[in-house]
């Protein structure tokens, strides 16, 4: 008997560009051997240089491709994006309910790497509320993290843990609070999780390659939890995996803007 396929499914907008959003999610499920499937919440007019429009794809709609996906595929972890709106925040909570969803990582989207916002500001409640204590965990940058709890951002490792313990108190089993906005030579993220407090650190990358590394790297955490990994093995392998992607960006001529990281750098 053939061992057990593992599969990731993503809840995220599409990048038309194929750099973030499902597109990059699913060549990060691909490149990590994990089989993806996807549930669309929001199409975008994007490329490198920006977004130029936005169209939501009706909440019933989205509730019918969790479904469909999840009556058959069995899934061992999914991922979560781009949640424009307030009624798709609803909807796709109920979605996880309704089919026991626990192993899920957040990533709350809120502005694309060119500067456009993807989550309207009376979205920001609505996921508090309803999506964080339904999280494994949630894997916000410091712009995000700052937002989620209506202060500064963090420009400290002291304020990024003090923020990733009140982050928690929303519910989530973990946080991970991502450094790649900050300064200095290394990008320092922040971990909270039942066994406290961990750092991971990797060079700084001088690139403008950018466009969907919050994508790839929950993508990248999902994909190892769906091979069976835990947390914390998860999270190191897709800092890991990230660093190496963004450090082989240059190598592709993507676009004339901020141009995609390197998701089959080990390939090609």
């Amino acid at each position: 008997m053939a061992a057990s396929t593992a599969i990731a499914v993503t809840i995220a907008g599409s990048d038309s560009g194929g750099g973030a959003g499902i597109q990059a999610d699913l060549k990060t499920f691909s490149a990590l051997g994990v089989y993806g499937a996807s549930v669309i919440t929001a199409l975008t007019a994007q490329n490198t240089r920006g977004v130029s429009g936005i169209q939501d794809v009706p909440p019933a709609f989205i509730a019918a491709q969790m479904d469909a996906v999840f009556a058959d595929l069995a899934v061992n972890a999914v991922k979560i994006g781009m949640l424009s709106r307030p009624e798709v925040i609803e909807v796709v909570a109920e979605g996880l309910d309704r089919h026991g969803l626990s192993t899920v990582v957040l990533d709350p989207v809120m502005v694309a790497a060119s500067g456009d916002r993807l989550l309207v500001p009376e979205a920001i409640e609505q996921l508090r509320a309803r999506l964080l204590r339904r999280a494994l965990l949630i894997t916000p940058n410091l712009p995000e993290a700052a937002a989620l709890l209506d202060e500064a951002p963090a420009t400290s490792l002291e304020a990024m843990r003090r923020q990733a313990s009140a982050l928690r108190a929303f519910g989530p089993r973990a946080v991970l609070i991502k450094g790649g906005h900050g300064e200095g030579p290394s990008s320092i993220d922040v971990l909270l999780d039942d066994e406290g407090f961990l750092e991971l650190s990797a060079p700084r990358v001088a690139t403008q390659n950018t466009h969907g590394t919050g994508c790839t790297l929950s993508s990248a955490i999902a994909a190892g939890l769906a091979r069976g990994q835990s947390l914390r093995a998860a999270v190191s392998g897709a800092k890991a995996y990230l660093t190496l992607a963004i450090e082989a960006a240059d190598g592709l001529t993507i676009g004339h803007g901020h141009g995609p990281v390197h998701h089959f750098h080990a390939w090609w």
